[in-house]
């Protein structure tokens, strides 16, 4: 489960290195690309995935992904009508990433906000470009596979690319065996994921993915947990107060360069969203006191 720690490049500190020649030059270390540099490559890699591979569907809504070969009949994903591809714009590092993903169903349960908890069963790929004998073809390398999972994973701490896609997916049904324990999932939501690299591992990397790799995840959307980040008692998909799912803490300037002039979700404009912050309304009193008073904990003038 350690591939979906979210990492922050903060900085890039060079080490110094001592030896008996004082006149050594030191080892050059390569800064990472700008993230509007390298976006450009990764959506022309998932785009070219997108057109050059086919996807088949199990039953049970397991996606095997697989390249058209030459001369081959399959509809690529691009081309085929069975399941919706979307994509949504995401707003980070100062570039508008576009994020594709492939709706197989869509669930019927409840819906995650991207600060809560998902249970998801999923399989990992990464794309690269790969050169042999003078000839360049996109490849597409397993990494990880999940397929019964145990544990919650935060979209608070997953990469970026998961945080913001699974909140247009929904949980399902299930039904627990007496005799065994055993958990059958069913109408939960499925789709696959496209994510460039900047919303991944990035420069960076991680165990089995190189650097610069837009990753492909095949998912199923089994549970969520409702988390209470600030721990006011009003758990965060309640503070979500436009209820589209999202809320962002936009004082992390190096996800959000350019800040908007209203947060939708900071009820009193101090820069902390509500899902962060003890005193949502701003008067003083914290929002914990105030609901055990039975105040409007979101009106300033309303006090315990």
């Amino acid at each position: 489960m350690n591939k979906f720690k979210y990492y922050f490049i903060l900085s890039i500190t060079t080490l110094s290195l001592f030896s008996c020649s004082k006149n050594e030059d030191p080892i050059p270390v390569t800064p990472p690309r700008a993230y509007s540099v390298q976006y450009p490559t990764d959506l022309n890699d998932i785009e070219q995935y997108l057109k050059t591979y086919y996807i088949t569907v199990s039953a049970d809504f397991d996606a095997t992904i697989s390249k058209i070969p030459e001369g081959g009949s399959q509809i690529s994903i691009w081309d085929q009508k069975i399941y919706q591809l979307k994509n949504r714009i995401v707003r980070l590092h100062a570039v508008d990433y576009k994020v594709y993903y492939l709706v197989l169903r869509e669930g019927v349960g409840e819906s995650p906000t991207n600060t809560d908890g998902v249970l998801a069963a999923y399989k990992g790929e990464y794309l690269q470009q790969v050169t042999t004998a003078g000839v360049t073809n996109l490849t597409a390398t397993f990494f990880e596979e999940i397929k019964f999972p145990e544990t919650f994973l935060s979209l608070n701490a997953t990469i970026t690319g998961w945080s913001e896609i699974f909140p247009q997916f929904k949980t399902g049904n299930y039904t627990s065996n007496p005799d065994n324990g055993k958990i059958t999932y069913t109408d939960f939501g499925a789709g696959v994921l496209f994510i460039p690299s900047g919303l991944g591992y990035y420069a960076t990397g991680t165990e089995g993915i190189p650097s610069y790799a837009p990753l492909v995840f095949s998912f199923k959307l089994h549970e969520i947990l409702r988390f209470d980040s600030d721990g006011d008692g009003v758990l965060n998909y309640l503070e979500d107060i436009n209820k589209d799912k999202y809320a962002y803490d936009f004082r992390n300037t190096f996800l959000h360069p350019t800040t908007p002039s209203v947060n939708a979700d900071d009820t009193d404009g101090d820069g902390i969203p509500n899902y962060k912050d003890i005193d949502d309304d701003g008067d003083g009193f914290t929002t914990k006191a105030e609901i055990a008073a039975g105040t409007d904990y979101l009106n300033k003038n309303e006090h315990p």
